[in-house]
């Protein structure tokens, strides 16, 4: 991409053609704003698009991009602008739909450049599938929840949605304190055994737009949005799942657990959210 001039259309063209229209992925550039400057055939395709309408910003009524939940995306220009802003690559899954049914399943990774000075949105698309997904790392093998990776861009998302929408979003990390007695008294696979029946359950016990994910080692996470309060309601959502009894080797374990949450408007970083998650969690 550094060999493109942006100043002179008709190389930018040629260029293009010759390097990615037909390459098997879709590829769009973007400019700081999230409008289009180019597009392969393929990521029209993939969107449900035409490619001029791709080019142009025209989207059919009733077309939409939402996340896996159905929650509507960060606009193309938050999306540049966190890229941006960052400084480094961005996955997130998009979910096409028409007329409120989904049609299809994407991954998209954003790609900062810096093309002759003017800074360069480069958007690879992807069908999704789990294999991809696990392959990337982004779901956990043991439990097939998002992995901390999926959660990292979950929790950024809901932070923009909440700065952008004046909204809250609420990081609840659940550590399950038992989980080495488990491990050692009955082995590992009965410890991956109640982080997946936990995982489970907190999917099951949740809203269905609200996030749960493997953090790392024994620990959980959820995320999600609301439109006012605090995260206290949702914490003790996920401990009162947690604590119920489980049936380990014979015996029903009720799991020692400790949960701490944390709720923003927005204006902190992913990173500092979960800092201080993490510092409540292990004072």
């Amino acid at each position: 991409m550094s060999a493109v001039n942006v100043a002179a259309p008709n190389t930018v063209g040629a260029i293009w053609d010759d390097l990615v229209a037909e390459l098997p992925v879709g590829v769009m550039l973007r400019d700081q704003h999230g409008d289009v400057l180019a597009a392969n055939k393929r990521a029209a395709s993939l969107l449900g698009l035409s490619q001029a309408d791709l080019l142009c910003g025209r989207r059919p009524a009733r077309w939409r991009l939402c996340d896996e939940s159905g929650a509507p995306l960060p606009s193309d220009a938050d999306l540049a602008d966190q890229v941006f802003r960052m400084g480094t690559p961005l996955a997130v899954p998009m979910v096409v739909t028409r007329d409120g049914t989904p049609s299809a399943r994407i991954w998209a990774d954003h790609y900062p450049l810096n093309v002759h000075g003017r800074p360069r949105l480069l958007v690879l698309l992807q069908p999704v599938d789990d294999d991809v997904a696990r392959s990337r790392g982004l779901l956990d093998p043991v439990t097939g929840l998002p992995g901390r990776l999926l959660l990292l861009d979950r929790l950024q998302q809901a932070l923009v949605r909440a700065r952008t929408r004046g909204t809250l979003a609420t990081l609840v990390l659940l550590d399950v304190r038992q989980l080495a007695e488990v491990n050692a008294r009955y082995g590992f696979a009965r410890g991956d055994e109640v982080l997946s029946v936990l995982g489970a359950r907190l999917r099951s016990g949740l809203r269905a737009d609200h996030t749960v994910a493997r953090y790392g080692g024994d620990e959980l996470a959820v995320v999600a949005e609301h439109p006012n309060g605090t995260g206290e309601p949702i914490a003790e959502r996920v401990r009162e799942l947690a604590e119920r009894p489980i049936r380990v080797g014979g015996e029903h374990l009720r799991p020692g657990v400790r949960v701490c949450w944390v709720t923003s408007d927005g204006s902190a970083p992913v990173h500092s959210v979960l800092a201080y998650a993490e510092s409540r969690l292990h004072p």
